[in-house]
Order: structure tokens, then C-alpha cells, then sequence
């Protein structure tokens, strides 16, 4: 069985005790990728741990890492990997950007279902 890229960047997250896992299926909402992982993370650290995890292991699996962005503030680090792209949150800021009710239209995987 192959590991699809969202199923690495999940399992990434997870690995690293990302909390509040939330994925939308962004495909025929925004042309910018197919999903968004949405997590945060209770320290800057754990921030910028999460998000190399996720380079890390999509790079391992043979996927590819277009940009990293926010490493350096640890507030808000955007993993974009092409079809998936990751938001990992400093807990703190998770809720004034509030991404889930901004892309509201789009609806959520239950990651559970797809294993």
C-alpha cells in the first residue's frame, strides 16, 4: 500500500503531538492546494518541530517541499508541500486566525476513516 502525501504529513503531525488535527478537503474551493492540515502547538519549539517533521518525513517519502514560511517567529509556519499544505499554530494564534471558519465551505476529513 502506498502512502498518499496527506497520510505522511498527518502521521507527521501526530508523531509530534500537533494537537487539534483538523483537515479540509480544499478541492473545488481553492485552487491553492487539495487539503489543508490544520494543527497547533502549545511552544514555538514544538512549532518549528512539527513543521520540520512534516518537510522531513514528506521528503523521505519521495514528496517534495515547496517553501517553508514563519520558522523563524514560530507563530504561524506554512509547510506547503503542493496538493497539501500544512498550517501549524502556535496555540495562541490558532484562534484569532481562525482558518477553519474562513475556509468554512470547505468540508472536513476524518483522517480516523481514511487508515
Amino acid at each position: 500500500m502506498t502512502t498518499t502525501l496527506l497520510e505522511t504529513a498527518y502521521k507527521a503531525i501526530d508523531d509530534k503531538k500537533g494537537e487539534d488535527i483538523v483537515v479540509l478537503n480544499m478541492e473545488g474551493v481553492s485552487l491553492i492546494a487539495d487539503q489543508f492540515i490544520i494543527c497547533h502547538a502549545n511552544s514555538g519549539r514544538q512549532v518549528q518541530a512539527i513543521a520540520k517533521e512534516v518537510a522531513d518525513k514528506a521528503s523521505e517519502a519521495g514528496f517534495g517541499t515547496r517553501r517553508i514560511e514563519g520558522m523563524d517567529m514560530a507563530r504561524w509556519v506554512l509547510v506547503d508541500l503542493g496538493d497539501v499544505v500544512v498550517h501549524v499554530f502556535h496555540k495562541d494564534e490558532r484562534g484569532y486566525y481562525n482558518l477553519e471558519k474562513l475556509w468554512g465551505d470547505a468540508p472536513m476529513l476524518d483522517m480516523a476513516e481514511e487508515r
